[in-house]
């Protein structure tokens, strides 16, 4: 009987599952598990678009089809929540499955509470993360760092430290991350900051880290968040999808002191880009948004800021129209908005045409608001 808070090992039953999926292949067993018993109508999967550097999404219906967006993409920064709401009416109309990051799980949450996703008809599985690599930067830093054309990596892997890539012809390089992001490279700065790694709040929480012994590399640790988690578990393992077996005690408390050290590497970098801030958060954003375009790129892609025709009306009687750059308020009262509820995700960083340092600015707004709040929280007073 799997229940809530069971953590275990777990791995396809097929030896075709486990060559093909990561770490065993016990996330794709599931999904795939999901479609075949129709708890779902289908699996919202990410997968390589032209190259490694593409992430592209895809609803599949045909269980078959699972298999093939097998494997991680680090250097696919998509955000699940929005396109839920974008382009499937927030699953109000079809029943799904899909692997979620912790700033996927958060969005979801967030647009859930504004009724704009149904929980009631998706199953969440938990990806354990340790941040993404915006796909221009990565191939900037294939290049530079790891002397190697980006054309030539065929995978990519965050491990032990390590951001390791996989060539055409079979070879192996490795450089520790806090390498390569004390010399400005590495993951996206709004990843370094997360304090989210294990995403608790979805259905499952899966990953590598805390699988030991002759298991190691063949196995997914799973830990089971939700009664509709230990359904899926329990029914995929009782039809012979899935094989399981208990965590390792040693296991587990290895999963954890590599979550602690991740989350201390959160707390260092928050500690390090909020003080740059210090005194003069208004100024820096006055100062930064003076490059404003006014795409509205910023609105489009947050999960939380949710404009609707009332507030777009009461805004421009603060905020003339036509003015390019806008008037420092612009971004003020967009702050302001999602100051209680901003997950951290970088969207409106990285999708800004003029770089304007966004996820910086947001992430700090909320850090001060929580902290004045409850002074005792400090600079990091919430764990996303």
């Amino acid at each position: 009987m799997v229940a809530k808070g069971d953590m275990l090992y777990a791995w396809a039953s097929t030896e075709e599952g486990v060559r093909k999926g990561e770490c065993g292949g016990a996330v794709t067993a599931l999904l795939k598990y999901a479609l075949e018993s129709r708890m779902v109508d289908g699996v919202l999967v990410v997968k390589k678009g032209s190259d490694i550097y593409d992430a592209t999404v895809e609803i599949v219906t045909d269980p078959a089809d699972v298999e093939k967006a097998s494997g991680s993409l680090h250097c696919g920064t998509l955000l699940l929540s929005k396109i839920l709401t974008k382009y499937l009416e927030g699953a109000n109309g079809m029943k799904l499955a899909l692997p979620v990051k912790g700033c996927d799980t958060m969005g979801i949450l967030e647009l859930a509470k504004r009724e704009k996703i149904n929980l009631d008809n998706l199953i969440l599985i938990g990806l354990n993360c340790g941040g993404s690599v915006s796909p221009v930067d990565a191939t900037k830093m294939i290049t530079e760092k790891f002397a190697t054309s980006p054309a030539d990596v065929v995978k990519e892997e965050i491990d032990k430290g390590q951001f390791i890539i996989i060539k055409k012809d079979g070879s192996h390089k490795g450089i520790s991350i806090d390498e390569l992001e004390d010399e400005g490279y590495g993951r996206r700065t709004n990843c370094r900051r997360c304090l989210y790694k294990i995403p608790r709040q979805a259905d499952l929480a899966c990953g590598n880290w805390g699988v030991i012994g002759d298991k190691a590399g063949k196995a997914t640790f799973i830990e089971v968040c939700s009664e509709k988690g230990a359904n899926l578990v329990e029914e995929a393992a009782a039809s012979g999808a899935l094989a399981t077996a208990p965590a390792d005690p040693k296991g587990i408390a290895i999963r954890g002191k590599v979550e602690g050290a991740m989350l201390k590497l959160g707390e260092k970098w928050r500690k390090k880009d909020f003080s740059a801030l210090s005194d003069k958060l208004w100024d820096t954003i006055k100062e930064e948004t003076s490059r404003c375009i006014k795409c509205y790129s910023c609105i489009e892609n947050c999960p939380v800021c949710l404009p609707i025709e009332a507030e777009l009306k009461k805004a421009t009687t603060m905020v003339p129209t036509g003015q390019i750059p806008p008037s420092p308020m612009f971004h003020m009262r967009r702050f302001a908005h999602i100051s209680d509820s901003c997950i951290n995700c970088g969207q409106c960083e990285e999708l800004c045409p003029m770089d304007i340092p966004l996820a910086l600015l947001s992430h700090a707004v909320r850090s001060e608001g929580d902290a004045t709040y409850n002074p005792k929280l400090g600079s990091a007073p919430y764990k996303n």
